[in-house]
């Protein structure tokens, strides 16, 4: 089954003290793993980079950590998914006409991702705000 990972459940499942990290972690051992087909938008890389850089944690996760976090956790194991130029200004429109400001960009982009890759699911703590953008993927919208 094609799955793509949105950046809540990545930083769920990296960071252990996430209240999230039990429910999360199992998704990404089983990609990892090969259980099911791994996808990422690959703007994906850069967001879960600038989240992990900047949790308000004690020790903070430093930029080299960070990026070893990502490398070993995404970059060797998921298929990333790249828009185009247009699919770009295309979503950056279909966002105006819809209304919706602000980082509920950055969810609509990783809805053109899944539907540019024909995933069967797409993982997210965050199920009303895709829901927003998808209102036709609900099927495909799952919450670890």
């Amino acid at each position: 089954m094609k799955t793509l990972f949105d950046t809540s459940v990545l930083v769920a499942a990296i960071v252990e003290p996430h209240p999230m990290h039990r429910r999360a972690l199992p998704w990404l051992q089983r990609a990892k793993m090969g259980e099911f087909a791994f996808f990422l938008a690959s703007h994906t890389l850069a967001e879960l980079y600038a989240v992990l850089t900047t949790l308000p944690l004690k020790p903070k996760i430093s930029p080299l950590t960070a990026w070893r976090l990502v490398h070993d956790n995404v970059e060797t194991a998921a298929r990333l998914i790249s828009l185009s130029p247009s699919e770009y200004k295309t979503t950056v429109k279909q966002m105006s006409e819809l209304g919706l400001t602000g980082g509920i960009i950055y969810d609509a982009l990783i809805v053109k991702a899944a539907k540019k890759s024909k995933v069967e699911r797409l993982l997210t703590f965050n199920f009303d705000d895709f829901m927003r953008v998808w209102p036709d993927g609900e099927n495909f919208i799952y919450i670890p």
